[in-house]
């Protein structure tokens, strides 16, 4: 069996990262993105854990905790702003949001 080390979870957070990356830059809808945000905000966590895990701390686990929160934060606001959009607009597609600018 192997032992778990922080290059496990650097590259676990690293696949995360790009997979929410790609999503926000590629997707259109307002929602998707949201969640695309969510997992990039996840793939920092697992880093956070993942060096609190190999220097034997609880510095990685706290600030881990502060990310939770940030996320939970800003996904309130965020669909928030999705919801007076949507009963605006009707809709959620970013192409349509941004003709409101016109």
């Amino acid at each position: 069996m192997t032992e778990l080390s922080a290059t496990h979870f650097l590259l676990l957070s690293a696949a995360l990262f790009i997979i929410g990356m790609v999503g926000v830059l590629t997707r259109r809808n307002v929602l998707v993105i949201f969640m695309c945000i969510e997992l990039m905000l996840n793939a920092v966590n697992v880093s956070l854990i993942g060096f609190a895990w190999e220097l034997h701390q609880l510095t990685g686990q706290i600030f881990a905790l502060f990310v939770i929160a940030v996320a939970a934060a800003e996904a309130v606001v965020g669909l928030g702003i999705v919801m007076a959009l949507t009963r605006r607009t009707d809709t959620v597609d970013i192409d349509e949001l941004r003709q409101l600018r016109e």
